[in-house]
């Protein structure tokens, strides 16, 4: 009997699948026509995993680790790959690989024998590093079943794995999904490459106590490099992730375990409070460096920098200063002066899109002690307006200068360093969602930003959702590489912030077309919501800088 043949639509062509073909088969033939790696499959508008066989008619699509859905299926396989390669080593039986957090394009890594860390020597990086080529050389099939749950946690037990026990015991589903690499079994967030041969691509790199698992970028696709070495940024990610595992508070199930036990107001007083402390530190320093005159503030989007400002200025109060602030945003250049891009786009994530020269002519002469006109910039007409600001700096008066550019050295190239203190702000959530998966700090800034877009500029999440590669692609170009020129660093992440959202964020999400392309990011975010039990915000303070995306601020934000 003939087997069944099914009509699939590759690249604009009709085809005639046989049916038991899968996709990876299918991607072979295809594999010449892209750039990077072929990962997944979208079928119809649905991922899939190659593994997978065409069953019914429909449109198929490949997904390469140059798009978002790709590398964080290679990533995810990347960590199954590391612990099964680790469980491998002589007398690793009771100690754990723990995922602590993402730098640049890299996993930072330390080893725990229960609660104790455990330093990590060159020989074991060494003897890591050797087994995990020798398991991409075997290209052995990661395969896939679906166990029961009572099952998957003695799984977990098996594997020293409390965290992810601990999560699961909030799971309201009977059967969970478990990924098996050479008699290693675990679950996963989302999808896997079928095969080790497919994981070529990384670099372990011993640093500090632990080590980095380099990988590729999406941006970057084919090639590795080492993280940048970014002491500032880094000593931030340590210490909000040693406070948060000294709170018992650094995963999503202790997270859970909180709110059940009627801990959460305690919790949320006390981030609040950790924060408000390194704030007026921050004032304090700025009080104490005694010539400044610009107090400047940058950091990536729905960091929180507008609500940070308010709450420094309200600091530098105390202090006996009188601070003004400053929108970097009212020094864009006029729409109509705006160079387009090559293909007729306007660029305002670069610094060609801000009027440089006349804003550090505006501020040598209130440097000077002139009294200047100050522009507003109107986002609706696209032009610089003013509307009878004017500004002069008295003995005690200081400038708190906010935007995206403000540690780029060429927007304040006029300006001498001595007069300037320089902040970096950005969201380093050192919440984990267990041992072996941590949660992106791209990922809490991109749910803020889907709130704040609805709440006050009437944009669904679909929109915000399109738009969010771009945002990333001017961050890494025009943000992150700046980032160490900051005197200090901030840390706007809360704890708590992801229980808080989810009650906003979650109705947006479902409101995503099923036919768009952002609905394969919708439903991989609302998968992670349904992980974490959700809270109310009434006890959220208004002065928080979570207030800045669900509303209620005491600010203008």
């Amino acid at each position: 009997m003939a087997k069944k043949e099914f009509h699939v639509v590759i690249d604009g062509k009709l085809e005639l699948v046989p049916q038991g073909t899968t996709y990876e088969e299918i991607a072979k033939r295809y594999a010449d026509k892209f750039d990077s790696p072929i990962v997944l499959a979208r079928f119809s508008g649905r991922l899939r995993e190659l593994f997978k066989k065409v069953a019914r008619d429909g449109e198929l699509e490949f997904v390469t680790m140059s798009e978002k859905p790709g590398i964080m299926t290679y990533r995810r396989s990347m960590v199954l790959l590391m612990q099964k390669a680790f469980r491998s080593l002589e007398n690793t039986e009771a100690t754990t690989i723990h995922v602590l957090y993402t730098m640049d394009n890299a996993y930072y890594c330390e080893l725990f024998r229960g609660n104790e860390m455990v330093p990590v020597t060159p020989e074991t990086i060494e003897e890591l590093d050797k087994k995990m080529r020798s398991l991409v050389e075997e290209d052995i099939p990661l395969m896939k079943r679906s166990a029961h749950l009572e099952s998957a946690m003695n799984v977990f037990t098996q594997n020293n794995l409390p965290d992810k026990k601990r999560l699961f015991e909030y799971r309201r589903v009977a059967n969970v999904n478990m990924y098996n690499l050479d008699g290693y079994e675990d679950y996963f967030y989302g999808y896997m490459v079928p095969h080790t041969g497919m994981l070529n691509l990384f670099e372990i790199e011993q640093y500090n106590n632990g080590f980095f698992l380099n990988m590729p970028s999406q941006f970057h696709p084919n090639s590795v490099e080492s993280v940048k070495f970014r002491p500032k940024l880094f000593t931030q990610l340590y210490e909000a992730s040693k406070w948060a595992f000294d709170m018992d508070m650094a995963t999503l199930g202790a997270l859970n375990d909180r709110i059940v036990a009627g801990e959460m107001n305690d919790m949320i007083l006390a981030q609040e409070a950790v924060q408000e402390r390194e704030i007026a530190k921050i004032a304090k320093q700025i009080v104490e460096s005694g010539d400044k005159k610009f107090v400047i503030i940058a950091g990536p989007s729905s960091s929180g920098k507008t609500t940070f400002s308010h709450r420094l200025s309200i600091q530098l109060y105390a202090q006996g200063y009188h601070p003004h602030p400053i929108a970097l945003d009212d020094f864009f250049v006029n729409r109509e002066d705006m160079i387009p891009q090559p293909d007729g786009t306007l660029d305002f994530e670069d610094i060609s899109a801000v009027d440089v020269e006349g804003f550090n002519d505006k501020m040598e002469r209130l440097l000077a002690g002139e009294e200047v006109k100050m522009p507003t910039f109107d986002f609706i007409e696209g032009r610089q307006e003013y509307r009878g600001n004017k500004l002069k700096l008295g003995n005690n008066d200081i400038l708190v200068i906010e935007g995206i550019h403000g540690l780029n050295p060429k927007m304040t190239y006029k300006l001498d360093d001595k007069n300037k203190f320089r902040i970096y702000i950005s969201a380093l959530t050192p919440l984990k969602i267990d041992e072996h998966n941590c949660l992106s700090t791209r990922d809490g800034r991109l749910i803020r930003r889907m709130v704040r877009d609805n709440r006050s500029r009437g944009n669904n999440a679909h929109i915000t959702l399109s738009r969010w590669d771009s945002v990333e692609r001017g961050e890494e170009r025009h943000i992150f590489p700046f980032q160490e020129n900051a005197d200090v660093m901030f840390n706007s992440a809360l704890i708590y912030e992801i229980s808080v959202l989810k009650p906003y964020v979650e109705p947006l999400l479902f409101a995503v077309p099923k036919d768009s392309p952002e609905y394969g990011e919708a439903k991989r975010l609302l998968k992670f919501l349904d992980y974490c039990l959700p809270y109310p915000s009434e006890t959220v303070a208004g002065n928080s800088i979570l207030r800045e995306f669900i509303g209620g601020s005491l600010f203008n934000v």
